[in-house]
């Protein structure tokens, strides 16, 4: 779904001179086909975990598809939808699922049902959430017709010319996503070799806790200016500074870490749970600076700095992964305090070099 999706979310956010159910259009005929291409990796992967293919399949085609739409919602509603629209598209859905979940189980108990309760109650709670794209796949012609001819004329090419768009080749974006999904992978696979499984245990259940917060900066500030437009956003959010943003997120990230170490100092949890604490301070460090980062991203696609950002993100991405795999090669390994260590610096100091380039952007 990531790599079918290829970021067109974004773009739908950032292509500003297209109206938005045109823009949605694009973005989901797009990813629809590359979603179908996908689908022989995905039986080969299927085959090759020893799987039944044609079930498994046809649950994989339907929770993508659905879920891609409803990312696609998000974005489509961002530009053409009301606050409580916006809100809705984000809540009903999980709330859907979860009490579909619920449902189903209290089902299954009174009457003996077996069948896939989670699967069924994501799948729902994604088919709903992909409704909200039902009305910009549904738009008129004539109505697309009139909206394309006006952004014909020359003073609406001069406009849109002056708005930020996503000028990022799918290869790019493909390319981009893929190197983020792979890393996000690697830290796993990597850390359940080098270190066992209770290590891997401590390390991802923390990044768990402490990952969310830049999201939802990505989620809350950056989507919605890229949505709201640089002029409107300057004019109704000034005080609203990325920085500030960022900054706040970032003592967020904090708060939580100094939370979990007085978890563990009180000994609230468990005490196998003490080997959480060489992670604490460089993943508060890494996540704070995805943060900043996050509050920045939207300034690329305003600058027609798009394919500089992927390009800059992919080479940081390698960078990382370097750090990450070195330790493997090595005649005598480190230990994972001082891996997480290094890894987290080289990636804040990456980030928070992205940070500073994206903030100078005009």
């Amino acid at each position: 779904m990531t790599l079918a999706l290829a970021q067109s979310q974004l773009g739908m956010l950032a292509n500003q001179h297209l109206p938005a159910h045109i823009a949605a259009q694009h973005a989901w005929r797009a990813s629809a086909l590359r979603g179908l291409a996908l689908l022989p990796v995905a039986a080969l992967a299927l085959w090759f975990s020893q799987l039944s293919i044609w079930p498994a399949l046809l649950w994989a085609l339907l929770l993508a598809f659905c879920q891609m739409g409803w990312m696609l919602a998000q974005s489509f509603t961002l530009r053409a939808g009301s606050a409580w629209q916006q809100a809705a598209v984000r809540v009903v859905p999980p709330v859907t699922a979860a009490a579909s979940a619920l449902t189903l189980v209290l089902l299954g108990a009174s009457v003996g049902w077996s069948g896939p309760t989670l699967v069924l109650s994501a799948l729902l709670g994604y088919a709903v959430g992909a409704a909200w794209l039902v009305p910009a796949l549904h738009a008129r012609a004539a109505h697309a017709n009139r909206a394309l001819s006006n952004a014909s004329t020359p003073e609406a090419s001069a406009t849109a010319n002056t708005h930020h768009a996503d000028q990022r080749s799918a290869t790019l974006r493909i390319a981009h996503k893929l190197i983020d999904a792979l890393l996000a992978t690697a830290i796993i696979v990597v850390w359940q070799r080098l270190y066992g499984a209770e290590e891997t245990g401590w390390m991802s259940a923390l990044l768990r806790v402490l990952g969310f917060l830049p999201a939802v900066v990505h989620m809350a500030w950056a989507q919605v200016a890229l949505a709201q437009g640089k002029q409107t956003l300057n004019s109704q959010t000034a005080w609203a500074s990325p920085w500030w943003l960022g900054l706040g997120a970032f003592a967020c990230v904090i708060v939580l870490g100094m939370s979990c170490a007085a978890a563990l100092y009180q000994e609230w949890l468990d005490p196998r749970w003490s080997g959480v604490w060489p992670c604490i301070a460089p993943l508060v460090l890494w996540q704070g600076s995805a943060c900043l980062s996050a509050a920045f991203v939207h300034r690329p696609f305003q600058t027609q700095s798009a394919n500089a950002y992927s390009w800059a993100c992919m080479a940081l991405g390698l960078l990382q992964a370097v750090v990450l795999l070195t330790p493997i090669g090595l005649a005598q390994p480190i230990d994972a305090a001082q891996h997480m260590a290094a890894f987290a610096l080289v990636s804040s100091l990456g980030l928070f070099g992205l940070t500073v380039w994206m903030a100078r952007l005009r």
